[in-house]
């Protein structure tokens, strides 16, 4: 799988709106058949940035996204709402789920 994080920080004026602003590319990139997941979390310690963790089934799936006309979309409105060019992480990974973190394993509750 491509395993991709992104770290977006947001004018200050438009961060608290971020999730209504980026609804419509996320759900169109959540539909795409080869998008595995598209999540979208607020960071703790700063207030305007949001960190981006999507995952891709391969290489085509990855590329049909970039080709998408929902990313072109993307490519043209969401930068003026950026403080700056997001930055990111993108690996190909050799699984296609998540795995147990099992050093913090959770023992049957009951």
């Amino acid at each position: 799988m491509i395993f991709i994080t992104a770290k977006f920080r947001i004018l200050p004026e438009h961060a608290d709106r971020w999730p209504e602003i980026s609804a419509e590319f996320t759900q169109a990139t959540r539909a795409e058949p080869g998008c595995l997941w598209f999540d979208w979390s607020r960071s703790l310690d700063d207030p305007n940035e949001y960190v981006l963790v999507e995952a891709f089934r391969d290489d085509a799936a990855g590329g049909a996204h970039v080709q998408s006309d929902h990313f072109k979309q993307a490519q043209r409105t969401l930068p003026d709402y950026l403080a700056e060019t997001p930055r990111i992480v993108n690996a190909a990974v050799p699984q296609d789920d998540w795995s147990e973190l099992g050093e913090l394993a959770v023992p049957p509750r009951g």
